[in-house]
Formats: C-alpha cells, structure tokens, sequence
C-alpha cells in the first residue's frame, strides 16, 4: 500500500528536536490511519522545545511529555485506512481530532466534562497518542474525531483546533451585550477571540500585543481599540475608554507573565478574569485584588470543550474568520526555521508545517 517508514519530528529532550524516520503506525480494529495534510505549531510546542517548566516539569516525577515522542497537536489529515470497527469513516475522508485523547473512565469523562479528563493526555506529548509533525498519524481509539467539509482548504482545517480553543475562552468570560471586553495576545487565537467575542455584540472590544502586525491583525478582525503595553500604561488607557471604571472581562492569551498584573489592574470591580494563555514559568501576581479590592471573578480555560462542531459551522457560514491567520508554511524539513519564525519573524501569526 505504501512505504513502511515515514517523516515525523520527534521530540527527545529541550533542545533537541529530531527529523527521523520511523515506521507507519499500525492501526487496530477502532482506529484510523491518517495522512497528515498540515499541522500547526502551537505556542505549547515552542515552550516545549524550549524546556518550559509547564512541559518538562522539574524532574522525571513531574514531567507532562513523554520523550521521545512525536509532537504536534494542531493536526488535519485524509483517512487512509480505517479499522474494521470505525464503519463512520472511509479511506478519502478529512478529518480533524481533538487534541485530548480522554480515557473514558474518569469522574470528568463520565460526567461528560472529557477536556479535563484526569489522565490528560493530549496528542503529541504521551507515547500512546504520538502527534502531527509526521507524514502520518494513527487517531486512538478514544479519539474524538471530527469530519472536514471537503471545501475547506488545508489552512481552515488546521486552524478549527485553535480556534476552538479560543471559543472555549470566549464562552468562560460569560460576555454580555454592555461589555468592555478585553483580549491580551493577538496571535492567531488571541485574534480570532477578537471576531468570537464581536459575535457576542459587546459594547467595545480591545485588543493588546506589543508586535504591530499583531495589532493591525486584531484591527481587522473587528476591535474598537488597540494598545500596545510598550507604548502606552495599559491600565490607564483602559480606565480612560471607560469612564474610570475598567474592563468588564480581561482574557489572558499571551502567556506573558507581566499580562497577569496587568489584567487585574484593568478590570472593573465585579471583573470576569480569564486564564488561557500558557506561561513557560510560574507567576506572581498582587492576589488581594481579588478578594479585598474588587472581588473578581477567576475562570480557567482549558482546551476546546464540545467547541469543535461550532467553529467548522461557524467558518462554513463566514462567521468565524481565518484570513491571515496561518502566516507561515513550512515543510517538515525545515521545522527549525518554522520554529524560530514563530518567535523572530515579526509578521507571525501562526506557523503550519506541511509534511
């Protein structure tokens, strides 16, 4: 049927990527084998490579990845073999999967909460569910798998996991119509929250990022505001678009540990916070401001969340934007320039490596 080795990126320690070759994966009864058309490179996998504590954890007892491993998690493919149990699927088929693999098992997977499954596993990091960077991919049986309208283009595909995952971000902040609503990081999911949260209808949405094509990016995908911390006090600003009050909601997707401070100091009393970005590092941040001065509310925001079908609906109907937000494409044989691009190069949105 094909060759029996493949391309694919694997991961061994900080540092130290490796491009080899390796077997096809074998599938079972339910699984899919996948040709992988493109996958996206998200900010966790450039932490990874950089030894982000969130990753690598201080020692063996703690470690999140799995090493040596495939990465990549931001995946589309064609079906190229399906299990004789996965009679939803046929060779030619598109599809996407969700970045956790859940077990099924849990108190969260039973209760239908799968996104915060207690085994955690997600695609690219464990040595059962190896990820994208490759010419193929074998989806696990407990995979949550989504069809791609065939008139998708490789970009949208790739982009359903990460906007999905700025839904979810989206729906924590609980948005109402008379909102001041505020997006720190406008990389490609950052700026897509931008357009969900427009959708929402809110009275003003602001955007924050301290690369200009960012801002202009978040521009056009429908803020009222743009502020750049490097050029202005974020804070200040925000008081002063909203008649000294501050921002009703303050969603965090830079990963930037200085944002944290920041988003306190610029919610209202009675702020919504929510957490999405991933710091590389732990953070401090002035705590009592929650509590004994403006009695915040604190959300998390973790993966997708049942988002799937709405965002590939949403991009289907125009609701949901994706122009200019994959910037980049590489082939896999040049992911260390795709991933040094995804830090220096200034017009960086998102980065998609093709295998």
């Amino acid at each position: 049927m094909m060759d029996k080795k493949m391309k694919a990126l694997v991961s061994y320690a900080p540092y130290d990527n490796r491009l080899e070759e390796v077997d096809i994966p074998s599938i079972g009864p339910d699984e899919l084998l996948v040709k992988v058309e493109g996958c996206g490179i998200c900010a966790g996998d450039v932490k990874s490579y950089h030894g982000g504590i969130r990753i690598w954890g201080t020692h063996i007892e703690n470690r999140y990845i799995e090493p040596p491993v495939i990465g990549g998690h931001e995946f589309c493919g064609e079906v190229v073999k399906a299990g004789e149990e996965m009679a939803a699927f046929t060779a030619g088929d598109r599809v996407v999967a969700e970045q956790i693999v859940p077990c099924g098992e849990c108190g969260f997977c039973r209760q239908g909460k799968y996104w915060m499954c207690a085994q955690s596993a997600v695609y690219g990091f464990k040595q059962h569910i190896q990820g994208g960077f490759a010419e193929y991919i074998k989806l696990h049986k407990n995979s949550i798998i989504h069809k791609v309208p065939p008139t998708f283009t490789t970009e949208e595909a790739v982009l359903i996991e990460p906007i999905a995952c700025g839904m979810h971000a989206v729906e924590q902040a609980g948005i109402r119509h008379e909102d001041v609503v505020v997006i720190a990081g406008l990389g490609a999911i950052g700026t897509s929250m931008v357009n969900l949260a427009g959708l929402y209808m809110p009275k003003m949405v602001i955007g924050i990022d301290v690369k200009k094509h960012r801002l202009e990016m978040g521009k056009k995908y429908g803020a009222d505001y743009v502020l750049d911390p490097a050029g202005c006090n974020v804070p200040e600003e925000i008081k002063r678009l909203t008649g000294g009050y501050g921002c009703d909601v303050y969603i965090e997707a830079s990963g930037s540990p200085a944002s944290v401070g920041q988003g306190l100091d610029s919610l209202k009393n009675h702020g919504r916070y929510v957490q999405m970005g991933v710091f590389a590092d732990e953070v401090k941040a002035d705590w009592n401001m929650i509590g004994d001065g403006k009695e915040l509310s604190i959300r998390g925001s973790h993966l997708s969340a049942l988002t799937f079908e709405s965002v590939i609906g949403g991009i289907q109907k125009g609701l949901v934007r994706t122009e200019g937000l994959i910037s980049h494409s590489f082939p896999l044989e040049k992911w260390q320039e795709a991933f040094e691009a995804s830090i220096k190069e200034p017009q960086a949105m998102k980065i998609m490596l093709r295998p």
